[in-house]
């Protein structure tokens, strides 16, 4: 847990000089006596991580570990038809936190179609990891088309990515980093987080408790029949397509990168297309979560309004889950 700020050892004086000098004459021992005891036990409250921590946001300490359950009915309840990475960020994400002494941070490479879930599954680990989630001063978003926009600044970016996750994991040895848009990202820029290998500190400082999330949206239609075919196969068996989709393509950050050369990236977690049954899911956790009752014809207008292919079997939604909001703002 992090330390009260330095300002609050000051407090007994504050409070000693609110309640003013004593009255010309005698001196009151009373009175003196039980501002110093008020301020003390004030001081001594505060000074409790517990009791400090309850108004500020503290770094997650030790014995501060995730509820794994938790964790697996957040998943079954907002991630749809995605058994294998379901099974692959339970068991990942839990097994690291877990660990009492991890050799790296824990870095994953999640990778499918739009709107399949990988923003949702960023946002899970993040309130998992942090209870502010997103909203937390320990996890950080970056946008590649936002934050490193210009070719030109690679280097500068470079540099500044470098000296922001030291500065942030300096803060919170539990830091979330999640890079998405990974399909716009500069070749090379990512590799600024290639020295979080398996060193147990560098410059003093340890990132082994750090988490990395890398988000690409992946349209290859040939790509994609692929993961189809092995929609029934183990984790093991599809995770070397989802690693070679990033040697082939120049449209991707992680092109060539040394991440990939030194087998840095633990886990390549494929998302599959969502089919109509799992987009019918997806408006009915979306109605849920407004505190509407769900109403099956309003459900099934929704999902006829999405499009799908191939166009005469309607099987796979071309967006995924991603304007299902959007639509039943509508009704």
């Amino acid at each position: 847990m992090q330390p009260p700020p330095p300002g609050l050892a000051l407090l007994p004086l504050l409070l000693l000089a609110a309640v003013g000098p004593p009255p010309s004459g005698a001196l009151e021992p009373i009175s003196v006596g039980i501002a110093i005891g008020a301020a003390s036990a004030l001081t001594g409250y505060l000074s409790y991580p517990g009791f400090y921590c309850g108004f500020v946001e503290c770094c997650p300490g030790e014995q501060d570990r995730p509820n794994g359950t938790a964790l697996r009915l957040n998943l079954d309840a907002k991630l749809f038809g995605q058994h294998l990475a379901k099974e692959v960020i339970l068991k990942a994400l839990t097994g690291f936190i877990n660990n009492p002494n991890p050799k790296k941070p824990l870095t994953l490479s999640l990778h499918g179609w739009a709107g399949t879930g990988k923003n949702f599954v960023s946002q899970i680990i993040a309130e998992n990891v942090h209870k502010a989630g997103l909203k937390s001063k320990f996890v950080h978003l970056f946008l590649s088309t936002l934050h490193f926009p210009h070719d030109h600044e690679i280097k500068l970016y470079k540099d500044q990515l470098q000296k922001w996750i030291r500065g942030n994991v300096t803060a919170c040895a539990k830091s979330v980093f999640i890079f998405d848009e990974m399909d716009k990202l500069h070749p090379g820029l990512i590799d600024a987080t290639a020295a979080l290998d398996y060193r147990e500190q560098i410059d003093g400082v340890s990132y082994r408790r750090a988490i990395f999330i890398f988000l690409r949206s992946v349209t290859s239609s040939v790509w994609l029949k692929a993961l189809w075919l092995q929609v029934n196969m183990c984790v093991k068996e599809v995770e070397p397509l989802g690693k070679g989709t990033f040697h082939r393509s120049k449209h991707s950050g992680l092109w060539h990168s040394s991440l990939i050369d030194r087998n840095l990236i633990d886990y390549f977690i494929p998302f599959l297309p969502l089919e109509y049954k799992h987009v019918k899911m997806c408006i009915r956790a979306e109605i849920q979560s407004r505190g509407n009752e769900i109403i099956e014809t309003v459900v099934q207008k929704v999902a006829d309004e999405m499009t799908f292919f191939p166009k005469e079997e309607r099987i796979y939604s071309v967006k995924g889950c991603k304007t299902v909001q959007t639509k039943l703002d509508f009704y």
